[in-house]
């Protein structure tokens, strides 16, 4: 990339509307040296929005004096929590025009062809299925010239791969792409969303300790520290009575902020801990809920038929591995997209409208169209009709971990309305719970 200079780089300043709403930011144009002939070009910056995912920054770069030109995108938040995967079948040309955000940390996949793209060895591009191809194919062209003066059978061997690779535009054969991004900032545009995409698998995972040290998260000779470090309160009994305070830095801003912890215990169910960051800088809330319990030996699959308004007071705790199904609505929410929370079933159906609708960037800006703005429209008065009476469905909370739970207004007795169904997670749902690599016993004899 270019060489910008450093005073306009520091603290986002390059950004003139940092603060503007529903993504409207406008470029801005910096003056940096061009790395190819040492002469000053222009680089654009520009912040923007990709609907259902995340701010991005794309960077542009082009150099009049010789022509040459680049182009790169990076996160404009924090490294997540977790890395995520996307797994892909591309069954028609439709799929080669998803949106992609693929960034420098990703390792790209095609598995039919037993090709990678390994991590840090590209930077970040926002792209689609078919300019990701298009740059592998670039990539792998660019010393054929110098291939077939020197190794003419390797140059064979990477030109008949290379056309394999164009071949795939064609899409004669389904085929998969497989993105995995440690750092979580990775994207695949879902066209049929809300709705559930049958073709595009999701899944996140915890980073492994090599990988934290590839992002500059760990350092190489912290792994030991870390393991001899004992919390300050270690004292279960202590903390049920006290809550805890960390510092932490705010997810919008970056500022300092301060997040509180608390064990609270849930009637007729178990532990859980509830956390709540609060920014004084930006004024940023957030509230997330985990388990304070392991992982269930069966998942947990509850269905309540909403018959009256009085069910949108009952307690529901959604655990991060969670879904959420309305069968009448043709609705499926995946595991994650609202966190962890502890409320009612009406501020649950409020917090899956405002996903939905209210900060969709599909129904502002040049993201939207009539036809989708409608769609996402009806399905909002679709869930007011849900939590004023109106309208009777079923309300499913799927949990592969076992540790979601929705209030019995009967209890002790069963609830007429509710039925709780425990079942053995696939090898897949283990998968993403990252159990099957998991082991608790005699793992001190592999040492």
């Amino acid at each position: 990339m270019s060489a910008i200079g450093e005073e306009n780089v520091r603290g986002g300043s390059v950004f003139k509307d940092i603060g503007a709403e529903d993504g409207d930011w406008e470029p801005t144009e910096i003056e940096s040296l061009c790395m190819n002939c040492f002469k000053n070009g222009m680089t654009r910056l520009l912040m923007t929005k990709i609907p259902f995912f995340k701010e991005i920054i794309v960077s542009s770069f082009r150099c009049d004096n010789c022509a040459w030109s680049n182009t790169e995108v990076q996160s404009a938040g924090r490294i997540q929590d977790q890395g995520i995967c996307y797994t892909l079948k591309v069954k028609t040309k439709e799929d080669l025009n998803r949106e992609v955000v693929k960034s420098d940390s990703a390792t790209t996949r095609i598995p039919e062809l037993d090709f990678e793209i390994p991590p840090f060895t590209q930077k970040g591009a926002l792209s689609t299925i078919e300019g990701l191809l298009d740059r592998a194919v670039a990539g792998l062209e660019q010393d054929q010239r110098v291939r077939r003066e020197v190794d003419p059978e390797m140059a064979e061997k990477i030109h008949e791969f290379i056309q394999k690779l164009r071949k795939l535009k064609e899409v004669e054969d389904e085929f998969t792409l497989v993105i995995e991004d440690p750092s979580g900032n990775s994207f695949v545009e879902n066209p049929a969303a809300p709705q559930k995409d049958e073709a595009l698998t999701v899944s996140r995972f915890t980073r492994t300790i090599q990988q934290d040290m590839l992002l500059g998260l760990r350092a190489d000779d912290d792994l030991e520290e870390d393991l001899d470090k004992e919390p300050a309160s270690n004292n279960l009994e202590a903390m049920r009575d006290e809550v805890l305070v960390f510092n932490t830095n705010c997810p919008e801003c970056n500022a300092p902020a301060s997040t509180n912890m608390k064990l609270v215990q849930i009637p007729h169910f178990k532990e859980v801990i509830i956390m709540a960051t609060n920014c004084d800088s930006c004024g940023h809330r957030t509230n997330e809920v985990k388990s304070g319990g392991a992982t269930e030996e069966l998942g947990t699959k509850i269905s309540l038929h909403i018959t009256d308004i009085s069910d949108m007071t009952r307690d529901v705790l959604k655990s991060e591995t969670c879904g959420i199904i309305i069968p009448e609505l043709e609705f499926e929410l995946g595991m994650a997209a609202v966190g962890g929370k502890f409320t009612t079933l009406e501020g649950l159906l409020k917090d899956i409208k405002d996903l939905i609708v209210s900060k969709n960037p599909f129904t502002c800006g040049d993201s939207s169209t009539t036809d989708r703005v409608q769609k996402l429209s009806d399905f909002g008065e679709k869930i007011d009709n849900i939590m004023a009476g109106k309208m009777n469905v079923h309300f499913i909370l799927d949990d592969p971990a076992g540790n979601s739970y929705l209030q019995n207004v009967y209890a002790p007795e069963p609830d007429p309305e509710m039925t709780v169904e425990k079942y053995t997670r696939t090898f897949e749902q283990n998968e993403d719970l990252g159990l099957n690599q998991m082991k608790t016993e005699g793992y001190q004899d592999d040492k």
